[in-house]
């Protein structure tokens, strides 16, 4: 069954402009699946979907190319299109971000891989960053996420 909706989340993304979880979930429901916004959040994650910039100027749900590398370049000035707010305890970064963004920042982060950086939990709009020790968010707050 997870296979299927996995496959069938591939081909909803590929074919319609999904810009929300909530819109996925609708779809796979007219498709037959019964899931709930916490199992798309998973499936978003293992499928490593990005948001991208869709027709209407809206960001959508995609599927990453093989030869999509993240740059932190890049890393920068998405983050710059939906950055709230930052605060850091210890080595414990939050960063807030427009609504329906947190995954696909999460996603930039974890391909870009920093030093010092063990992981990311994201909700909708919010990052947890989990970095190896204090001095390790503090350089990635100053080094790599550099959003005042």
């Amino acid at each position: 069954m997870k296979e299927q909706r996995l496959l069938r989340i591939r081909e909803l993304v590929s074919q319609q402009e999904i810009e929300t979880q909530e819109e996925l979930v609708r779809a796979l429901e007219e498709a037959g699946f019964q899931v709930t916004q916490a199992t798309i959040s998973r499936d978003i994650k293992e499928l490593q979907l990005i948001k991208i910039v869709g027709s209407n100027g809206k960001y959508k749900y995609a599927i990453p190319t093989a030869t999509n590398t993240v740059s932190l370049d890049a890393l920068r000035r998405r983050l710059a299109d939906v950055f709230i707010s930052q605060a850091r305890a210890s080595n414990l970064i939050i960063i807030k971000v427009a609504p329906g963004n947190a995954h696909a920042i999460g996603a930039l982060m974890d391909a870009l891989n920093p030093p010092g950086l063990l992981g990311t939990i994201c909700g909708d709009d919010t990052m947890l960053l989990v970095c190896q020790d204090e001095q390790s968010a503090i350089d990635l707050l100053n080094d790599v996420l550099d959003v005042g």
